[in-house]
């Protein structure tokens, strides 16, 4: 099957700063792609290529097997069959909620009965019925979240654009509309390629994960596989894997062990995937060398005795977060670790954290000072 989109060996620089180098991916037909990273990593740049709002220094994009973009070719947004939902919904604000949805159909001269028909559609989908000529002011932030999407979908596009299109709801109201969204495009069959720096977004919606960092795609793959297996220091980071112990790496019989202060843990030494820059691929680590242990809060468990593959652990705060208890403990050469109990744990309480090997991700150390 020919895919939707390909992006192949893009590259785009703003000056010296190059946002990004050597970017390859595909998209096929009703497949939804999340783009995650922070703030600078290049997905924005990415998205505006693939818009046709910036031109690629190198490279190409194709749609549908059609060049749309290379350095001496850039077909224009609008001869694309592409639509974006922005961050601030973009909405005409002196216009209905029905004329909002209506735009794009008149400007393809769509007939008058089809265009009544398929806002009539949208209006059920997106659960609008009653407000079709309100003005966006007079809508709620979600409220006009669902006309853009409405709006966006009602020309049928090959390609569905999304810029950070839940940050500017409350985080309830994100929850809420990223599974929504999620259901409504595997039901419509809609292609989406999706910009966000929300792990908990791209995983609600993503069927794959496109993972960036400094202008290169990290790592690829299904949400389960990035979160489990992630490739580099700055995936695991991303993905929830936020406690960092330095220690020296100690091979034995083919495990790979981290000496944490007196403590041996067995742990993982993430395989070198992704593509782009090679550089971000760890190389490989070699016994007696200074390494970083990273791990989940939600994947160290609270033991009173030690146990295979535990660290000891002081606790030094408790904070309720509703469910669960966040504590904070200090391990010996007063590194700090976070961890999850049910209940909260005294001050100066001693105790041990356990890890699974397969969820305890060793990287050469880096220096963050």
């Amino acid at each position: 099957m020919n895919p939707i989109l390909e992006v192949r060996g893009v590259h785009k620089s703003f000056g010296n700063y190059a946002a990004l180098r050597g970017i390859d991916l595909s998209v096929q037909k009703g497949e939804i792609i999340s783009v995650l990273g922070p703030s600078g990593c290049g997905k924005s740049t990415l998205l505006q290529v693939i818009a046709g709002l910036t031109q690629p220094d190198a490279g190409e994009v194709q749609l549908r097997g059609a060049q749309v973009a290379s350095p001496t070719r850039l077909v224009p947004p609008e001869k694309r069959n592409i639509n974006m939902v922005f961050q601030d919904y973009a909405l005409w604000p002196h216009m209905t909620v029905y004329e909002n949805i209506a735009y794009g159909l008149q400007r393809k001269k769509a007939k008058a009965d089809y265009i009544k028909a398929k806002i009539a559609e949208l209006v059920s989908l997106l659960r609008l019925e009653g407000l079709e000529q309100r003005l966006p002011p007079q809508l709620s932030g979600g409220q006009q979240q669902r006309v853009a999407i409405a709006r966006a979908l009602a020309t049928e596009p090959d390609l569905l654009l999304l810029d950070e299109p839940l940050s500017n709801l409350d985080m309830r109201l994100r929850i809420r509309m990223r599974t929504e969204m999620a259901y409504l495009f595997r039901r419509l069959g809609t292609t989406v390629f999706h910009v966000t720096h929300d792990p908990d977004e791209a995983f609600a919606m993503a069927d794959r994960l496109v993972i960036m960092r400094a202008g290169a795609i990290d790592q690829m793959g299904a949400p389960q596989d990035c979160y489990e297996q992630p490739a580099t220091r700055s995936a695991a980071s991303l993905l929830g894997a936020g406690n960092q112990l330095t220690g020296t790496l100690r091979k034995a019989a083919g495990r790979d062990i981290a000496l944490i202060g007196e403590a041996l843990v067995e742990g993982t030494i993430p395989a070198a995937k992704g593509s782009g820059d090679r550089a971000h691929v760890q190389s490989a680590l070699a016994d007696g060398e200074q390494i970083d242990l990273l791990f989940r809060p939600e994947e160290a468990e609270w033991a009173q005795q030690p146990e295979a593959n535990s660290l000891p652990v002081r606790v030094v705060h408790s904070t309720y977060e509703g469910n669960r208890w966040r504590i904070l403990g200090e391990i010996g050469g007063g590194q700090t670790l976070a961890f999850f109990h049910a209940e909260r744990l005294e001050n100066t309480e001693r105790g041990y954290v356990c890890l699974k090997p397969s969820a305890a991700y060793l990287f050469p150390h880096l220096d963050e000072r």
